[in-house]
């Protein structure tokens, strides 16, 4: 898919990850829309960017079909990336008690109906598209984690929201193929990310002192990187890429 004129969806794209595939997608050309619940982020990074902001939760589908059919405009929507996520930690059962219901129940809202929400609403938007040159309508490409295959203790929430989201890739790709719609999904390690940036110095070293090579963090534009080349590869599809430097994360 050709990234330079092409329509393209950012959700979650205010800060972290997101911000840097907005700012990655629109200096190859695209004209980007970016989705997000902080309004003062996604403003100044659109206004920036000269591209257009939606104030959106993830899981509502009114909010994100606005901002799909804004994202297409009169050309068709393109290109569909999902960054939103929230994360949790909390053990199954202890001294505190079973782990608590709601917050469960949020992440996986949240990361996974969320991611869900924006996919299915974007592929849908993309049917109407008219192929280019090599049959394709569209891609999308959703977020998940590593912690999919070797979530941690404590991260129940949100490793069953991304094992989700791996979960779904191939079958939604099996479906969308005969449309020339293409489904990826990224599963990054350890990235240097609002959250993980707000960590003191030595803790973001001790993190680090586990990924094998390179042995830092990963940064954000090096994911934006990989979901470009996704989008402009059209022989990916189906596919679950760990961004992680082969980091296979120890049990706690």
């Amino acid at each position: 898919m050709q990234i330079e004129g092409s329509n393209a969806l950012v959700a979650g794209g205010a800060s972290g990850l997101g911000a840097a595939t907005a700012r990655a997608l629109h200096e190859a050309g695209a004209n980007v829309t970016i989705a997000d619940l902080n309004p003062q982020r996604g403003r100044a990074l659109a206004e920036e960017l000269g591209a257009s902001f939606f104030e959106a939760d993830v899981p509502d589908p009114t909010q994100v079909e606005a901002a799909v059919t804004a994202a297409a405009g009169d050309d068709g929507l393109r290109i569909s990336v999902c960054c939103a996520g929230i994360g949790w930690a909390e053990k199954i059962a202890g001294s505190r008690g079973a782990h608590a219901f709601e917050p469960f129940e949020t992440v996986i809202r949240v990361n996974l109906i969320g991611t869900f929400n924006v996919l299915r609403l974007a592929s849908n938007t993309m049917l109407a598209n008219e192929p280019d040159g090599q049959g394709e309508r569209g891609v999308h490409i959703s977020t998940a984690s590593i912690a999919a295959y070797d979530g941690q203790i404590g991260q129940i929430a949100y490793s069953a929201s991304k094992g989700g989201i791996v979960g779904m890739t191939l079958p939604i790709a099996r479906e969308l193929a005969q449309f020339g719609i293409r489904v990826l999904t990224i599963a990054p390690g350890l990235f240097l990310t609002p959250l993980l940036a707000g960590l003191p110095q030595e803790a973001q070293d001790s993190l680090a002192a586990a990924i094998p090579f390179p042995r830092r963090l990963g940064q954000a534009d090096e994911f934006a990187s990989l979901a470009a080349h996704m989008i402009d590869n059209p022989y990916l599809n189906g596919e679950v890429v760990r961004l992680d430097a082969a980091l296979r994360m120890a049990p706690r």
